[in-house]
């Protein structure tokens, strides 16, 4: 099979779900471009804060599309090609991306407020205490494993380092000259890539090498104070300035798939993986994961993006098509997995982002780049990445925690942990994880909770549109087929780890089966309230 025809079509196909379903999920989520958004009405300066919807969706592109969307799909190419590509078009388009936009719509309705705070608005105050607490304790465990892979990736690559400081005093002064001076953002927006560029070139020049346990300190301090900062300042024009390196990637594999237009040598359909990754239904949905659908995309549409969302019609922009974006680099991702032969693809799939990086750096060669410059450049995307993704979870674990605290619950209302407080906790679980070395022990269930989340996001979605009395097909059918893809998961999970006597993974995928029961439950008590 030609990769151009793989790549073309997919494109194709997005462009027309982006322009036409797109605009039936708008219609059907009740999208009002009059209406004033929580992040005029609740303006503090701080988390709410109207964006322009370019930078709106630099920020929430670079918070979902860290490294898993190239990770997932080149791991599940072992099932073949087609039932990869077709469940990363099928599921990027009618699960994914009506799971982001809904979950950003649904938060805009309720001031901002998280899938935790819709659950306790419209399912109940228990449904949301179990849920807060379980997304809460998967963002401090994405937050462990993120600090050791970027630490590791710092210590290895002291290029990556030197470039990301840079990229972090740049994002600042991007800030300050956006928000505070009103400069013309297309100016900035040119001065600030050019400065990146310089970035990367610097770290070539001037590598800061680090032990991977210093680097683990530093990024706590990092993460401290991103989470802590107005989001203008830092985290906002930061994920900004990165979408251009990952759009860089992507735009250049494109290039270098339209010129080489190399073909597909994994076969369509394979059996050879099997052994790592599980039968196809459900692990192959579970393990592409993030480039079809991620619950993690509704903590970031409802946590930070929704907040920052200047009028209700830029959902779709920024919701709807950062998942469809996101996708395209899953479709990449997995044509630069296909490119090889058999034999070298097993040998190099341990090792997914030195596969791509590899791949990467062939494409650019066949452009006459050096190859190993090409190589370098692709990891030093994935690594800013994984690093964007750790400040916005660190983010996130903040505003879970603090949530906690907002409830009706009389017990959890009479605290109100501050920003300070609320993310040293995150940051101090996250760190126990990390020393403890329990962090990537537990690290596999995070896959089936991932998913979970999804599920239990799209339900809080259904029940808000069923209580507006407004049509609910379009989540409820994506919503039944991830919770019976995440709980039959978890069942082979629970079962296959009793059988290793992995008994802590075993415990959290057992507690997860039953959070999902137990949500399910809450949710369809609330329905026949209604009913």
């Amino acid at each position: 099979m030609n990769s151009l025809i793989v790549v073309a079509g997919a494109g194709v196909l997005f462009l027309l779900a982006y322009r036409f379903y797109g605009n039936r999920v708008a219609i059907w989520t009740g999208i009002d471009p009059s209406r004033k958004t929580p992040a005029h009405e609740l303006y503090d300066g701080v988390d709410f804060v109207p964006a322009r919807k370019e930078v709106l969706l630099g920020h929430h592109f670079a918070s979902i599309a860290g490294a898993a969307p190239i990770i997932g799909p080149i791991v599940a190419a072992g099932y073949g090609w087609l039932p990869v590509l077709l469940w990363i078009i099928i599921g990027g388009i009618f699960i994914g991306a009506v799971h982001d936009f809904s979950s950003m719509a649904a938060s805009v309705r309720n001031r901002g407020g998280s899938i935790g705070g819709i659950i306790e608005s419209e399912i109940g105050s228990r449904g949301k205490f179990f849920f807060l607490i379980f997304s809460w304790s998967t963002l401090v465990l994405v937050v462990a494993v993120f600090t050791i892979i970027v630490s590791r990736t710092l210590e290895s690559s002291p290029e990556a380092a030197t470039a990301s400081i840079i990229f972090i005093g740049t994002a600042v002064i991007f800030g300050i000259l956006l928000y505070r001076f009103k400069l013309p953002l297309p100016l900035l927006t040119v001065l600030g890539v050019i400065a990146m560029c310089g970035a990367l070139y610097a770290g070539f020049l001037f590598p800061v090498s680090l032990p991977a346990s210093t680097w683990v300190w530093i990024l706590f301090g990092y993460i401290f104070t991103a989470s802590i900062l107005p989001v203008w300042l830092l985290l906002q024009p930061r994920d900004y300035l990165n979408s251009f390196i990952l759009y860089a990637l992507i735009g250049l594999s494109l290039l270098g798939i339209f010129v080489v237009r190399p073909a597909i040598n994994l076969p369509a359909a394979a059996t050879f993986n099997l052994d790592k990754v599980g039968v196809m239904f459900p692990m192959l949905f579970v393990t592409v994961a993030c480039g079809a659908v991620s619950g993690f995309h509704s903590l970031v549409s409802s946590g930070t993006s929704s907040k920052q969302l200047s009028n209700e019609r830029d959902a779709k922009f920024v919701g709807f098509g950062g998942m469809l974006i996101e996708s395209m680099l899953a479709v990449i991702a997995l044509v630069v997995a296909g490119m090889l032969a058999t034999s070298d693809y097993k040998a190099l799939a341990a090792n997914p982002i030195e596969l791509f990086a590899a791949g990467f750096g062939s494409l650019m060669k066949s452009l006459g780049a050096d190859k190993s410059a090409s190589k370098m450049f692709a990891s030093l995307a994935i690594s800013a990445f994984a690093l964007t993704s750790l400040d916005t979870a660190t983010r996130l674990a903040r505003y879970a925690f603090q949530e906690f605290f907002q409830s009706k619950n009389s017990i959890q209302s009479r605290f109100r942990p501050g920003r300070m407080l609320s993310t040293s906790a995150g940051i101090i679980a996250a760190g126990f994880l990390v020393f403890s070395g329990e962090g990537l022990r537990i690290w596999p269930v995070f896959g089936a909770a991932n998913q979970l989340l999804a599920a239990l996001a799209l339900l809080a979605v259904s029940v808000w549109l069923s209580k507006k009395g407004s049509r609910t097909l379009f989540v409820r059918i994506p919503m039944v087929f991830m919770f019976a893809t995440t709980l039959t998961a978890l069942a082979f999970m629970i079962y296959s780890n009793i059988q290793k006597a992995n008994y802590p993974v075993a415990a959290a995928s057992v507690l997860l089966f039953v959070l999902a029961l137990f949500l399910i439950a809450e949710a369809y008590k609330a329905l026949r309230k209604k009913a």
